[in-house]
């Protein structure tokens, strides 16, 4: 079918396109004094380039869509819910909520300022691009990031089989209760990472903050660095070689932990099994050589 092209028009009206298909809008403003709503809803096969959204709820059950080179202003609320083959390049989305329940995404050089974005969403690329938002990706699924930088809070809970290549996280709590998860060479920054997860690894990541990696099960890292770690690892199960110094280790429940250097170990409660190798071989111990080799 023939892809229609409407460009260069403004549209302020209620559902001012929808039901549309194969259509192709540019240089086209969703913007005006009728405020009307849900501007693509019920679409397919439709790509936005070079366009201004400044109204409520543009894409709604559409399937097949393409923005590109486009914004989304603070007004632009709840932008995408449950759509489906979504290719978002080079745009600005700044309205609260602007993913939700959609599936096979990708995003690339995007810029996100939305607080709870991209819940309960299934198969998302992300890459090369900025967000700040709070509760970030709540409860998605099949996930795989390379070169996404992040401020928020809350980051990450609940999320099932995920992927993290070159990130970089400034937030608390991310992770929580999060299960099949993989981090590279990346650099989080926050509290309390990553509490009751289940199947976390992180490999050459540095970790920065207070509290991190407690509750966890099946946890390891391979090769990480810590900075102002303390309180770290309380009843996790856990396979890890670090190698720089920690502040604290608490009562890890069970596995390895291989450090070259430790402020402090806590070990006050009896449950607490886990091993911390510290340093070179003293009085019979296995060496953190040997260690970070027998885990890695």
């Amino acid at each position: 079918m023939e892809t229609k092209v409407i460009e260069n028009q403004s549209f302020d009206g209620e559902r001012a396109l929808y039901g549309s298909n194969h259509i192709l809008v540019r240089n086209c403003s969703f913007d005006g004094p009728a405020d009307g709503e849900s501007a693509f809803k019920e679409g397919g096969d439709i790509e936005a380039a070079h366009c201004f959204f400044n109204l409520r709820y543009p894409f709604w059950h559409d399937h097949g869509l393409v923005i590109r080179d486009s914004e989304m202003t603070q007004a632009c609320r709840a932008a995408l819910w449950y759509s489906d083959r979504v290719e978002i390049i080079d745009t600005k989305l700044h309205g609260i909520k602007a993913l939700r329940e959609c599936r096979d995404v990708t995003l690339r050089n995007c810029d996100i300022v939305s607080p709870e974005f991209g819940w309960s969403v299934r198969e998302i690329r992300m890459e090369d691009t900025r967000a700040v938002s709070e509760y970030f990706m709540m409860r998605s699924e099949n996930l795989t990031f390379r070169g996404v930088k992040l401020t928020g809070k809350y980051s990450f809970q609940y999320i099932k089989n995920a992927t993290f290549e070159n990130c970089v996280f400034d937030t608390k709590d991310a992770f929580w209760h999060g299960e099949n998860i993989i981090v590279k060479d990346s650099v989080i920054k926050g509290e309390y990472l990553a509490w009751y997860s289940n199947d976390l690894t992180l490999i050459r990541c540095r970790i920065i903050g207070t509290q991190p990696l407690c509750y966890c099960k099946n946890l390891k890292l391979i090769d990480c660095e810590m900075t102002d770690t303390d309180l770290a690892f309380e009843k996790s199960e856990v396979e890890a070689v670090i190698t720089t110094k920690v502040e604290s280790i608490k009562n890890p429940l069970s596995g390895r932990i291989c450090v070259p250097e430790l402020g402090e170990l806590i070990l006050d409660d009896e449950n607490a099994k886990g091993e911390v190798m510290i340093g070179e071989s003293k009085g019979g111990t296995a060496s953190y050589a040997a260690c970070s080799d027998k885990i890695a």
